[in-house]
């Protein structure tokens, strides 16, 4: 599988939100909202070893890159999952890894040819 620009791009775009993804608390936050139901910060710190004002700063990362929303409701802000984002680092992955299948298949291909 050739390389093309688009892709390179596509991937360069998603730096950020691979950029927010790789912190162990905003995957938590992430997976908490995983079931579709908003969620306030308080349902969010809940058992959570950093503090209320910790999870809002990761909710912010989170959406800044478009992973979650936030929804004021009354006095409380509730977040939850946007899935398009998700959905483009999906196919973001999904480039990556038939790109490397096609790498090892050349080279599976040959060193039985060697």
């Amino acid at each position: 599988m050739k390389v093309f620009k688009r892709d390179v791009g596509q991937l360069c775009r998603r730096a950020p939100l691979f950029a927010a993804l790789g912190d162990e608390t905003r995957l938590t936050l992430l997976m908490k909202l995983g079931d579709g139901q908003p969620k306030s910060i308080s349902q969010l710190s809940k058992g959570e070893s950093v503090s209320r004002q910790a999870i809002t700063k990761h909710l912010q990362v989170l959406n800044e890159v478009g992973l979650v929303r936030g929804v004021r409701q009354g006095r409380e802000k509730l977040f939850q999952v946007e899935k398009k984002p998700l959905e483009e680092v999906r196919t973001a992955l999904d480039l990556i890894s038939r790109q490397w299948d096609d790498a090892l298949d050349r080279l599976k291909t040959h060193l039985e040819n060697s």
